[in-house]
């Protein structure tokens, strides 16, 4: 900050009748400490910013109001609400997780995994389905912390019989919010498909090109160790923007984060399901109605959609059962493309409006959502690489597919 000095200089040049020009460089080779700087316009020093104030203008509001300056007590917390005020309560110990822009990243890498130990294994869909897909529950680590739509890496245990080294990390969406299953902060949940290869002569399955890791995870037992690292993502996450509508497609175990965002948005007592003012629309694709994951859990949240938001069209979901339905378009099997050409006019009239659509499950599944977009898109005399480019500028267009 620089500093005026007014003494027997400043007074004669007051009372002089002569006009003097004071430049910039001149003050600097007299070595005077005129300021050479317009009043005023906080080029100097910005007191909500340097000061310290946080924004709340106060020091340029004394100085404006003078003596009719006035401090209002700030009226964010209140040990008493206002009446009329309708409270709720709400769980919110792990709330500053991202609260800041920050996010729980790599509280333990593969280099040196943390040990997380199962609590429960069950099978999540029914025998005449093709597969078979499990639901794990793990205790985590005191301090491992993530929140919805990041990722976890399993270690499985052994060698790698081609290399004799240790396997490398698998990498599954994390299927919980941040409280977890148990919402006691200190569990996870994965979903998981066990990976096998059905030999085409034989029709059997083939041991020696089975996943290692996901044989391993839908094996496991209550008490057993599972090596894991993370959580990473940044990308996977709902929007900060509560209002939002948000979108997810999905197929087979793709469910996974998305089962973690309606659980936030309408199961959970938090912060995040009680501000919620968008709406939420989900399209799974699966083979048979016996594959249909978590439909329980996704029945429960549209009863409470409507009996606790009052809002029966703030959860909607449509399945795509390739093996059962048929599509209006040609007759043929019903997929999750079919899906969104069927009802392309309200999805382009969500995201028009700032809807956020997330991707996920196997990558195979993109092309013909491509293929379905770029049609919808020429349809509306829209360029689909430039559609899709400003999606993404936006932050409305998430793609998670292995």
């Amino acid at each position: 900050m620089r500093f005026f000095y007014i003494g027997a200089v400043a007074a004669s040049l007051a009372k002089s009748t002569v006009a003097f020009t004071i430049s910039p460089e001149g003050v600097k080779k007299a070595g005077a400490g005129v300021s050479t700087t317009s009043p005023g316009d906080l080029s100097l020093f910005d007191p909500n910013e340097a000061g310290k104030l946080q924004g709340t203008n106060d020091l340029l509001d004394r100085v404006s109001n003078g003596a009719a300056f006035t401090i209002v007590p700030p009226q964010t917390i209140v040990d008493t609400p206002p009446s009329g005020v309708d409270i709720k309560e709400a769980q919110h110990f792990l709330e500053h997780l991202d609260a800041n822009g920050d996010l729980p990243l790599n509280f333990a890498k593969p280099q040196a995994p943390a040990t997380a130990t199962v609590l429960g294994r069950a099978k999540l869909i029914s025998d005449d389905a093709p597969g078979d897909i499990e639901h794990i529950i793990m205790k985590l680590p005191e301090g491992f912390h993530y929140v919805e739509g990041q990722s976890l890496s399993v270690i499985p245990p052994g060698e790698d019989a081609k290399t004799g080294r240790k396997h490398k990390p698998r990498l599954y969406s994390i299927a919980s919010t941040r409280y977890g299953d148990l919402l006691d902060g200190n569990t996870i949940s994965l979903c998981v498909r066990r990976a096998e290869f059905f030999d085409p002569v034989t029709g059997q399955v083939d041991p020696a090109k089975k996943g290692v890791c996901s044989n391993f995870l839908c094996n496991v037992n209550p008490g057993d160790e599972v090596s894991v690292a993370g959580p990473v993502g940044k990308t996977m996450l709902l929007p900060k923007d509560p209002t939002k509508d948000v979108i997810m497609i999905a197929t087979g175990t793709g469910i996974a984060p998305f089962r973690g965002f309606l659980h936030r948005l309408f199961m959970e007592n938090t912060l995040a399901r009680h501000m919620f003012g968008g709406s939420a629309w989900l399209v799974l694709g699966v083979p048979v109605s016996g594959g249909l994951l978590y439909q329980e859990e996704f029945d429960c949240m549209q009863r409470n959609a409507v009996i606790f938001l009052a809002a029966p069209g703030q959860l909607k979901i449509d399945y795509a059962i390739s093996r059962e339905m048929t599509n209006s378009i040609d007759g043929g099997k019903l997929y999750v493309q079919h899906v969104i050409a069927q009802n392309g006019e309200e999805l382009f009239d969500r995201i028009d409006k700032g809807a956020v659509v997330y991707f996920c499950g196997l990558k195979g599944m993109m092309p013909g959502i491509e293929d379905t977009l770029a049609k919808l898109c020429e349809e509306k005399g829209l360029d689909y690489s430039e559609f899709i480019k400003g999606l993404k500028k936006n932050g409305q267009w998430h793609v998670e597919v292995y």
